[in-house]
């Protein structure tokens, strides 16, 4: 072993009832290199970082760091070790200012062992001073965007000077120029010897910030290269054991009449005098920079913030949505941007997860109907391939494409006319991403009506068959799919007209 590695883990294996997470893993990483582990959902990399920082046991392998042998108990072994995590899923305290987050259990304190609050602002102001986040300390968390939130979880595994720093999904939440930020800094963070090891499924960040890669498939370690021996098309191939030929599968529709009518509908800043119509058959895309107003028009939609004015029409009739159980019996549906935050509900099963929906079809009588529910919920878990070792697993121990697939089938239970799905594959793999994106063209060819919404003009192009653009709560323009281009949307999206 040559001293400018940093960590070895070696025959890593991990459990769990039902699930061999890791068989036989290895990871070697350097320092003052980003090293990104790669593979579909499910493969192993978060499993594995969490062995490292001390949050999962393992049942056989070793970990040495600088050459030496390591048991880690908890993460605050991990982190005594020079070791933080960035984890995937943020988690918070939503009621405590920003200072308070980034320096929870390792509060400054007095000369009288109090904890103070003046000194852990100045700490955190230096802190963000030195890597350029321009965010208030004594704001509460509650009040900051994702992606803000997404800054100070990032800022705070800086604060331990850990000598390995574990970036989980980054930037799944952040925006263009956000993302252009954190890469300066683990940039700077390289430069001073600290090694990252960074689990993304953004090939386009892969090969413009990796030093090494290594790819993971089942639970197993499939190959570790050098970034610059490596294409896209290589990598996908080593992620999935198979070539990916179409990752936007879109399948021909017919595209019928007007099933939804949106009429100059007000909600706040952010939804102001939006007017569409959806058709059958149809997906509808809607493109825009974050906090343009896509995800409110959704919400809106759906009653989970009920429009303050405007019309909406289902099949040519007014109808009126105060709550989202009014869109549900109008036949709408709504994937939701956060699977953790109002998607899953994860210490319940996969079935409950599922079913949760459209219980009344399944108890007429005011009783459910235990086998028909099953029934319905392990044949959408065999449409949708959802990988489980059973329905009454708990979807927090499925992988974030499974879980989507999940929630996809939660909506297809409720039988629905129209679906709206904001950012389909955000944070997951490019398998499964084909997969949802074949679900989708194949919903659209049943006849059902679809809205998406993503931040992702590739997928925005590939899968939409008319593109709505949307500009600080406005409707700045409509594209076709034959005239759209990531510029004419993206001039849309900054606030161009679409004469230009």
């Amino acid at each position: 072993m040559t001293n400018d590695v940093i960590l070895e883990m070696e025959g890593i294996r991990k459990t769990f009832p039902g699930v061999v997470a890791l068989d036989d893993v290895g990871l070697v990483v350097r320092r003052g290199t980003v090293h990104s582990l790669m593979g579909e959902n499910g493969a192993g990399k978060s499993t594995l970082m969490k062995v490292l920082i001390g949050m999962y046991q393992r049942d056989a392998g070793t970990v040495k760091i600088d050459g030496e042998p390591k048991e880690f108990g908890s993460t605050r072994d991990g982190l005594a070790n020079g070791i933080s995590m960035i984890h995937q899923e943020l988690s918070p305290v939503p009621e405590m200012t920003v200072a308070e987050n980034i320096w929870l259990g390792r509060e400054p304190r007095n000369k009288l062992g109090l904890v103070d609050p003046k000194q852990m602002v100045r700490q955190t102001q230096a802190l963000f001073d030195e890597w350029d986040i321009a965010i208030p300390p004594t704001t509460r968390m509650k009040k900051l965007t994702v992606a803000r939130q997404q800054m100070v979880e990032i800022a705070k595994a800086i604060s331990y000077d850990a000598q390995i720093i574990i970036m989980d999904e980054p930037t799944s939440a952040i925006p263009e120029r956000e993302v252009e930020h954190l890469h300066g800094m683990i940039n700077r963070l390289r430069a001073s010897g600290v090694a990252i090891i960074y689990i993304t499924h953004k090939m386009d960040e892969v090969f413009k910030i990796s030093d090494d890669i290594t790819v993971f498939r089942d639970g197993k370690h499939v190959a570790t290269r050098a970034a610059s021996d490596l294409d896209r098309d290589q990598l996908i191939t080593m992620m999935v054991g198979r070539e990916l030929t179409n990752l936007f599968p879109k399948l021909d529709s017919d595209v019928g009449e007007v099933v939804l009518e949106v009429r100059n509908l007000n909600r706040g800043h952010l939804v102001r005098d939006v007017s569409f119509e959806l058709r059958r058959g149809e997906i509808l895309g809607i493109a825009g920079l974050m906090g343009a107003g896509r995800t409110e028009v959704l919400e809106t939609i759906f009653g989970i913030d009920p429009a303050e004015s405007g019309e909406i029409l289902v099949h040519g009739k007014p109808v009126r949505i105060r709550q989202p159980e009014d869109a549900i019996r109008a036949n709408i549906g709504l994937l939701t941007e956060d699977r953790k935050l109002n998607g899953i509900m994860g210490v319940l099963s996969v079935r409950d997860n599922m079913a949760v929906a459209a219980l009344k079809t399944f108890s007429p009588n005011g009783f459910i109907q235990v086998g028909r529910l099953q029934k319905a919920c392990q044949e959408q878990r065999e449409k949708l391939a959802v990988k489980t070792p059973s329905l009454n697993q708990k979807i927090q121990n499925l992988s974030g494409g499974n879980q989507q697939k999940a929630l996809i089938s939660r909506w297809l239970l409720t039988q629905p006319d129209i679906l709206m799905i904001d950012e389909p594959t955000r944070g997951i793999d490019v398998g499964a991403k084909s997969e949802i994106h074949r679900l989708m063209s194949l919903l659209a060819q049943q006849g059902k009506a679809v809205i998406m919404v993503s931040s992702e003009l590739p997928e925005i192009l590939g899968m939409s068959d008319r593109i709505l653009v949307m500009h600080e709560g406005r409707l700045s323009g409509e594209l076709s799919r034959d005239e759209a281009t990531q510029e004419s949307i993206m001039h849309l999206a900054t606030g161009g007209n679409a004469a230009a």
